[in-house]
């Protein structure tokens, strides 16, 4: 690989506008200078008394990261396709794919993967390359981390190398106030964001026909450089409660997925959960105190801590993700049976994705249908509950990377399974397939025919948050008493 990059660097003359490697794995490397010792995944943690969640997800060898610089500077895109069910520290070899604006992807065997349609769509879709994107904001803040598949520029600040991206590519930025004044309350300046995007595209030739005449000379593409500037104006909310009506639940639970994998990246997972949970009781306790239901040194004497955001529609989401957040493979702890390898993709594929996906990655979507042409409720909670009370025989869940058809054990034997290709639920599951940014895996589960735990694994609501595994079916409620418990003592 590092003779590779060299050879398709400037050093060998500019031959190459653009490299993209794909590289393919069946195992750790295990020869050279980028050797990797899989021993540290194992039973010595356990006698060592090491938390293995913090000590697997940093890189043991600065190799990979190093060479990911080396290929930035070449111009040199890296995707990794790890095709394994065995530890290949993936820790150790994502900064190639990340750093170079590539991607990673890990399937566990080679008999039922998307690995042929992932390839195909990577080659398919258009991309640009030769990136730089600089933000500018107005005085009043300032740009503070940045999250995303880029190279930051080594000289100057807020200035990121993307070598290659296409239209899914997401990054996302935190800002912090210049000062204790925050934004001027004044609308003749109101707060000014600007992006500045130069990119390279190939254009392919213009169609010249001549009539009568064939032409046999081959079409040559050009390479043009592009500029692209965006400049936003951004009101300043005149209270909380209008900064509470205008949030963003979906940007919100993407700048979360942010914090928490670089909060477990530098302090391990059980810091990320901490977090996490932190977070939504100190959003809690704001939130009863800014509507006057509890207040700060008053915990008790008002009226009972609204944990459920009663009086803000926009905030109510948050702690049903915030729960399935804690329950993801991104944050379970290593005692659940999650593999590093996995949880590194998922770092890698949640930093990437636009924050509509990224909902669909943390909290699916359950929906049901009475056939397969008719769907009974768009909606449901991701409990056992739900699907007794619903009543409907077909249920379809969307988790991004899986979609799941599942036929309960109610279902009438005269249903088609499994669904017919000209359905109204196969028009919609190829419709997705066709939306995203990899193949999702789709499965077809016939209750008291197929295995159901890949199903019943995502109905997370009756689980224990802390990975206690199923208890009474209070997992969620569980955990919304809990919160009320830290948020009353928070604000005593």
């Amino acid at each position: 690989m590092d003779a590779l990059i060299s050879y398709l660097g400037p050093e060998y003359g500019n031959t190459f506008a653009l490299a993209r490697v794909f590289s393919f794995l069946s195992g750790p490397p295990d020869y050279g200078a980028g050797l990797l010792d899989t021993r540290r995944y194992g039973e010595q943690y356990a006698s060592k008394g090491e938390d293995a969640d913090r000590a697997l997800l940093p890189e043991q060898t600065p190799f990979y990261k190093d060479l990911a610089a080396v290929a930035v500077q070449a111009g040199v895109c890296i995707d990794i396709f790890a095709v394994t069910n065995e530890y290949t520290d993936l820790a150790s070899l994502k900064f190639l794919s990340i750093e170079s604006g590539g991607s990673l992807f890990l399937y566990s065997s080679t008999d039922d993967s998307t690995l042929p349609q992932d390839l195909y769509r990577m080659l398919s879709r258009p991309y640009a390359f030769a990136c730089v994107l600089r933000l500018r904001t107005s005085p009043e803040f300032r740009p503070g981390r940045s999250h995303g598949h880029f190279f930051p520029d080594p000289q100057y600040e807020n200035v990121q190398h993307i070598i290659c991206c296409d239209t899914y590519a997401t990054y996302a930025y935190d800002f912090e106030f210049e000062n204790n004044n925050g934004f001027s309350r004044n609308s003749d300046a109101p707060p000014v964001l600007q992006f500045a995007f130069q990119y390279t595209i190939i254009v392919p030739p213009e169609e010249i026909v001549k009539k009568g005449s064939i032409s046999l000379d081959r079409p040559k593409y050009s390479l043009k450089r592009r500029l692209r500037i965006r400049t936003l104006q951004y009101g300043v909310a005149r209270n909380i409660n209008e900064l509470y009506d205008s949030a963003d639940t979906e940007v919100i639970l993407s700048n979360l997925v942010h914090k928490v994998i670089s909060a477990s990246l530098e302090q391990g997972v059980k810091e990320g959960r901490l977090l996490l949970h932190d977070w939504l009781v100190i959003l809690t306790a704001q939130y009863n105190d800014a509507y006057k239901i509890v207040e700060f040194g008053k915990p008790g004497t008002t009226g009972p801590l609204d944990v459920a955001f009663s009086h803000c529609p926009q905030l109510q989401p948050l702690p049903r993700l915030i729960f399935a957040l804690l329950r993801s493979p991104l944050l379970r702890l290593h005692e659940e049976g999650v593999h590093p390898d996995y949880r590194i993709y998922l770092q890698c594929l949640f930093s990437a994705l636009e924050p509509s996906s990224l909902l669909r990655a943390v909290y699916p979507v359950l929906s049901s249908y009475s056939t397969p042409d008719k769907q009974a409720y768009p909606r449901h909670s991701l409990s056992r509950a739900a699907l007794i009370t619903s009543g409907s025989p077909i249920f379809f869940l969307d988790a991004f990377t899986t979609l799941i058809v599942y036929y309960s054990s109610t279902a009438d034997p005269a249903l088609p399974f499994p669904p017919p290709q000209n359905c109204l639920l196969r028009a919609i599951i190829n419709k997705l397939k066709q939306e995203r940014s990899i193949t999702p895996k789709l499965l077809l589960i016939r209750s008291g025919h197929d295995n159901a735990e890949p199903f019943e694994q995502y109905l997370i609501e009756e689980q224990d948050v802390d990975g206690i595994g199923l208890s009474n079916g209070m997992g969620f409620v569980s955990f919304l008493e809990q919160i009320s418990r830290d948020v009353l003592e928070y604000m005593k």
